[in-house]
């Protein structure tokens, strides 16, 4: 207890591993090592937009089939759709009927009243535009009409994949460490994508597609929670806000420029398994966190880390960089607190990562709806692609900013009260304007998914950080399979997707406030030292106190 006399508390690990100084060759390196792991992810998170949109398209009428050219125009009936009449893309009127009117010299709505006659589905097939793509899924493999719902379903496939492998993930590196998961699913989304370019069929195409998201998404997640844990207070910020989300928006910007000039879905799909290449210089690069190591007991490794840093830093590392009692205390702590199942035992941890799920889950569904539904939008889908992830550069810029000078709360319910506001007034707004009002929600989402990344792992105690993250990234993985239904659903009426994604915004900006502040508080390295939620009548305050060897803790004290 000698130690505890002497600093007149117990050191956390950021006051413990200052010497090595708040930035240096050493964060630099490790930020932008880490960043560039995160690129690929923005860069192929989301190819489905391109890979499978769904072109125009009508029924197939075969050049054998000897019609006339007034018949060809005719034979396609004229429905309402989103308030226009437009073309039928799954029906035409009885072919036989029209072989037979073509044959006789009738003259469509002249001889024939078109409108009265019996319409058929396509039977032989789609004819689809190549304007905009030379191939997708839905082409090759005809996924519309009757069979419209495997595209929104092959998105949620993903999404699913993405959902088990985070929530996998999490409890593996937790269990084996951050550094060998990393590369172990970067290795696997590498491999994935690469088999997926040769799917034979859509059911291939698919099933390959949920192990695209079993590997694509958990580097991402494990990624920010090495950085978060390796870099100092002032260099995780930076990190956890700015350099992961911006390293992702400037892959997703990429992503539609790659695509514009290779329009064929299995040729796109190449440079997205080929940019894994980033990744192979970094296995000499990114060490594991000392933090882990430390919570594993494994103190030598996390030591040599420590100094190797210190070294590159151009300081010295005192010569004990732990003391005993930290040690000791640091292994019982590990001893104790290592498992999910310790997180139900505790009201607090239970209702934090419960409130951080509903949120995490709310804004995904939001940030994903809001990109997949860029292909709808007026003009260009590349172009929309693009200004999609331009927005995400000043978004995460202005959400590191609201970071570093105000509160969580602040941060966090601003980004979606405004952002739900904005989206349901575009279910308001003349088409001139609802993609510049897109583009406003989707900056005000994209920032708020920023600061619930840092929010959340400011809550939670290194023992079980990466796990509870996996948990919230899993519960907003059902945010994600819902997307591309909600999305699917403006088909059918079109303002409800924005009726919905504004609403759900809203309720999590008030959702939000029942969290406890985190801003300018130490990471909490035991489940103990978390903070209870806010409204529940009591917040939790430890003291600790040295007399006489003993230490003294009082443990709840209500306000």
């Amino acid at each position: 207890m000698k130690d505890i006399l002497k600093h007149g508390k117990m050191r956390d690990y950021d006051e413990i591993t200052s010497f090595i100084g708040p930035w240096g060759p050493f964060q630099c390196l490790i930020l932008l090592s880490l960043v560039v792991s995160i690129l690929p992810n923005g860069f192929i998170c989301m190819y489905i937009v391109f890979v499978g949109d769904s072109p125009h398209h009508e029924c197939l009428i075969p050049e054998s089939y000897n019609i006339s050219e007034a018949w060809r125009h005719a034979i396609v009936p004229m429905v309402m759709q989103d308030g226009e009449r437009r073309r039928s893309s799954c029906a035409i009127y009885s072919l036989a009927a029209v072989r037979n009117f073509s044959r006789l010299g009738y003259v469509p709505d002249v001889d024939v009243n078109v409108s009265e006659m019996q319409q058929e589905s396509c039977r032989n097939g789609w004819k689809y535009s190549n304007e905009t793509y030379q191939s997708t899924i839905v082409t090759e493999w005809d996924l519309v009409c009757d069979n419209e719902y495997k595209r929104p379903m092959t998105t949620s496939i993903y999404f699913l994949g993405v959902m088990v492998g985070t929530f996998v993930s999490g409890h593996l590196s937790d269990r084996y460490g951050r550094r060998p998961l990393l590369f172990a699913i970067m290795i696997m989304q590498m491999v994935t994508i690469s088999m997926q370019i040769f799917s034979p069929s859509w059911e291939a195409f698919s099933a390959i597609f949920f192990f695209v998201g079993l590997g694509g998404f958990s580097n991402y997640l494990i990624a920010y929670v090495l950085g978060s844990e390796i870099l100092s207070p002032q260099t995780r910020v930076v990190f956890c806000s700015l350099g992961v989300f911006l390293s992702s928006s400037l892959g997703y910007m990429a992503m539609p420029l790659v695509g514009y000039f290779i329009r064929s879905w299995r040729l796109l799909l190449v440079p997205m398994a080929a940019s894994g290449i980033l990744y192979i210089p970094l296995w000499w690069i990114v060490p594991e966190s000392p933090r882990w190591l430390l919570s594993q007991g494994r103190v030598r490794e996390a030591e040599a880390i420590l100094r190797d840093a210190a070294r590159m830093n151009g300081v010295i590392a005192p010569p004990v960089i732990f003391t005993q009692t930290e040690l000791e205390y640091m292994v019982s702590a590990r001893s104790r607190k290592r498992s999910i199942l310790d997180i139900a035992k505790s009201s607090d941890a239970v209702s934090i990562t419960i409130l951080c799920s509903l949120l995490w889950t709310v804004i995904m569904l939001g940030y994903y709806a809001l990109i997949l539904n860029t292909a709808n939008l007026y003009g260009s889908p590349y172009l929309n692609c693009f200004l999609s992830g331009i927005v995400e550069v000043p978004a995460n810029i202005v959400a590191t900013i609201m970071l570093k000078y105000y509160s969580r709360h602040f941060c966090q319910s601003s980004t979606l009260l405004v952002g739900g506001a904005v989206v349901l007034v575009i279910r308001f707004s003349p088409a001139g304007v609802r993609i510049l009002l897109e583009m406003l929600g989707k900056f005000c989402i994209t920032a708020a998914v920023c600061v619930a990344y840092t929010f959340t792992a400011e809550l939670l105690p290194t023992a079980v950080r990466n796990t509870v993250m996996a948990i919230c990234s899993t519960s907003a993985r059902l945010g994600s399979i819902l997307s591309p239904f909600l999305i699917h659903l403006g088909n059918h009426y079109k303002p409800l997707p924005y009726i919905l994604i504004g609403g759900v915004t809203l309720l999590a900006g008030l959702l939000c406030l029942l969290l406890p502040e985190t801003f300018g508080k130490p990471l909490p390295e035991t489940i103990d030292q978390m903070q209870g939620v806010r409204g529940l009548g009591k917040q939790k305050l430890q003291i600790s106190v040295a007399a006489e060897g003993r230490n003294l803790v009082l443990k709840e004290a209500k306000f």
